[in-house]
């Protein structure tokens, strides 16, 4: 294992769905190579709580430079996050989205065709929590039916793997699918690079396509579904590594 010391620390934020876990088989390669990883929050709440909750993981967790890296919604997140914060040179977007002010998750979900998230009965796809009676259709907790996650997220990756991420399943309020990207977003002033899953059934893989090219980032398709990170750890972490590099 070679020293850390020179090496930019790997910041990974989760998308909707999910948590920590849906990394597991990265941090532990980057791990291996020798990075410092740090799993930042991202409590699936909304685009601005998620921004700030992620933006003050950075401010407190970090003294040196750091590469920032989402999946799926994550990539709203740290577009928001890193805006600003000297210490992030790199992002990457593994099967993410790069918004521009005023797109939101399910706006850029549903522009192409593809996903199998954009059906005209949601609750084919979703079950859903109201955590109140008097709750807004934002604050409703939102989750891919467990008989439907392996098809939708992670086509591909072995049942049994695939059952374990299910049944891990973070709630997602209705607020982080869609409500907008409002501002600036920090990729247009940080390199950043693209992971783009060829058999992404809940992000079509031509709108992921379309947001790297837009971002200008340096892009590498793989053949993996949604979770290309699960089923294909080395490619990915490849890409990161590739990122951290150009940032030292």
């Amino acid at each position: 294992m070679t020293s850390t010391t020179d090496k930019p620390t790997i910041v990974l934020v989760h998308g909707a769905w999910a948590d920590g876990l849906s990394f597991a088989a990265l941090t532990e390669r980057l791990q291996r190579h020798g990075h410092t990883v740090l799993l930042a929050p991202n409590p699936l709440r909304g685009v601005a709580h998620d921004t700030k909750a992620v933006s003050d993981f950075l401010a407190q967790a970090t003294t040196g430079p750091v590469v920032l890296a989402a999946h799926s919604y994550g990539g709203m997140v740290i577009s928001g996050a890193a805006l600003g914060n000297p210490l992030v040179r790199a992002l990457v977007f593994i099967d993410a989205y790069a918004p521009v002010d005023g797109e939101s998750a399910s706006t850029l979900s549903n522009e192409r065709p593809g996903s199998l998230l954009n059906v005209p009965d949601p609750t084919t796809v979703f079950d859903f929590v109201v955590p109140a009676a008097d709750a807004t259709q934002g604050e409703y907790d939102s989750y891919i039916k467990r008989d439907r996650f392996h098809e939708i997220f992670a086509d591909g990756i072995p049942a049994h793997e695939a059952a374990v991420l299910t049944a891990g399943q973070s709630a997602t309020a209705l607020a982080a699918l869609g409500t907008p990207f409002s501002g600036t977003p920090a990729w247009q002033s940080i390199p950043s690079w693209s992971v783009v899953g060829t058999a992404d059934r809940v992000i079509p893989p031509a709108q992921l396509r379309a947001m790297a090219s837009r971002a200008g980032s340096t892009t590498v398709e793989i053949d993996a579904p949604h979770l290309s990170m699960t089923a294909d750890p080395r490619r990915v972490g490849h890409v990161i590594e590739q990122a951290a590099a150009a940032s030292v």
